[in-house]
């Protein structure tokens, strides 16, 4: 494990990571001069499958079983996808808002129920408001999401958030391993 986070890291910050002249509005409505694009960090199939194989481990150390994986498009769909492939789970997105035409889901992909244990995704959270946003479309359905986790959590807010909802929460990389400031401290 501790090879694939190195190995996430290090792609991110060569591939992904940008110190920019001036702040950049994120999406979690924070600037920051500091930005992080896993999407184009991990835009290669080996580091994606790579950066997959991160999120499985980090499920299998804390030995957790899930039935499906997925997160708010479009922070999700990439990881949700291969890791479905990597362990023959079902993968899910959550649209921000429904379609509005065919079955005007909210969900797509896997039909999530009672039953089915998820492992919910998101490629950076600085506030969570995104992973909250698919973690109520989850409960909604009325699957129990085992584990959430990010691959970057630039923020303090993620954490406590899932603490007080009694969530399991962990990121892969955290604002600590890009030498940057929280978002939020």
């Amino acid at each position: 494990m501790d090879q694939l986070r190195a190995r996430l890291r290090d792609t991110i910050a060569h591939r992904g990571y940008r110190r920019l002249d001036e702040p950049v509005e994120l999406s979690s409505g924070g600037w920051s001069r500091d930005f992080i694009d896993v999407k184009a960090a991990l835009s290669r199939g080996s580091e994606l499958a790579a950066a997959c194989r991160a999120l499985v481990a980090l499920a299998g150390e804390r030995q957790l079983a899930f039935d499906a994986v997925g997160g708010l498009t479009m922070g999700a769909d990439q990881f949700a996808h291969g890791v479905a492939a990597l362990t023959g789970c079902e993968w899910f997105v959550v649209r921000k808002q429904p379609k509005g035409r065919g079955t005007d889901q909210l969900l797509e992909g896997a039909a999530l129920g009672p039953a089915t244990r998820v492992l919910l995704v998101e490629d950076v959270v600085t506030t969570g408001a995104s992973i909250h946003a698919a973690y109520r479309a989850v409960e909604a359905a009325g699957a129990e999401v085992v584990l959430a986790t990010a691959l970057v959590d630039r923020g303090v807010a993620t954490a406590p958030a899932f603490a007080d909802l009694g969530v399991a929460y962990a990121a892969l990389l955290t604002h600590r391993d890009f030498d940057i400031e929280a978002i939020g401290a």
